[in-house]
């Protein structure tokens, strides 16, 4: 039997360790497409200059490394929720502490706790794939400071071609625990106005959709939706929403 485990930190635990064990460099680009390979880079996110970041569902901290050494930051917080990336993370970049801050704690509580705190936050397929915007979205309104902007790089579709969804349902898709045992995780694979329509719910204004295509051709290929919104009013202007129960999909990857 298919053991299910939705919030396991460990089914992260195989995650990047082969590219980890060849590859030790602070990245020169990074990109913003499905791919890794091509679409436009840091300047997505403005001039960071001396702006304090938020990487979330950093994993082993590649994005949030080459922001700090290369954009001159005030600082970039790496939050990931995973023990397995954090440590992974620590290893690859615990040297780059003048900037760069590495951070093992679930992404949705932290900003919870980091009100008006940030002036740009992303997610380049992290946590915004992985947790439930009806509750990470609120969070990252209110731990923007006013005019502060959030950045999305997610699916545009699934990789196997499949539409996403017209609503905000997950899928449950394979993964692996530590162990190497079967197990699922879930992910949200949302529509252009779905996402325009969940931002706009947390507060979130003056969204802009891009879509990326993805380079050549292949099974497994998938374009990239890069959302853009702005945190424009107070937060007690903004309403509150708690997830709703919802009957998950089953997808493959």
């Amino acid at each position: 039997m298919r053991r299910v485990t939705t919030t396991s930190p460990d089914l992260w635990h195989h995650y990047g360790r082969t590219r980890a064990t060849a590859d030790r460099t602070v990245p020169e680009r990074i990109h913003w497409t499905w791919g890794q390979d091509s679409g436009p880079g840091a300047e997505v996110l403005g001039d960071i200059t001396g702006r304090c970041v938020g990487d979330l569902g950093a994993g082993a901290g590649r994005h949030a490394a080459h922001l700090a050494v290369h954009h001159d930051p005030a600082r970039v917080d790496a939050v990931d929720a995973s023990a397995a990336q954090y440590a992974m993370a620590v290893d690859l970049y615990g040297h780059l502490t003048s900037r760069l801050r590495l951070v093992h704690a679930d992404v949705t509580a932290h900003l919870r706790a980091k009100e008006s705190r940030y002036d740009v936050l992303y997610s380049l397929f992290g946590a915004a794939d992985f947790t439930d915007p009806r509750a990470l979205l609120p969070a990252a309104a209110a731990a923007l400071r006013l005019g502060g902007l959030l950045v999305i790089a997610t699916l545009a579709h699934y990789p196997s071609g499949e539409a996403a969804e017209a609503d905000v349902v997950h899928a449950d898709i394979p993964a692996k625990g530590p162990d190497g045992e079967p197990a699922t995780m879930r992910r949200w694979v949302l529509q252009e106005h779905v996402w325009t329509k969940v931002c706009d719910e947390a507060g979130l204004t003056r969204v802009s959709i891009d879509v990326l295509p993805g380079p050549g051709s292949g099974p497994r290929l998938a374009d990239t939706l890069l959302v853009r919104a702005y945190r424009s009013r107070a937060r007690e202007d903004s309403p509150t929403h708690r997830p709703e129960r919802e009957i998950p999909r089953v997808r493959g990857t």
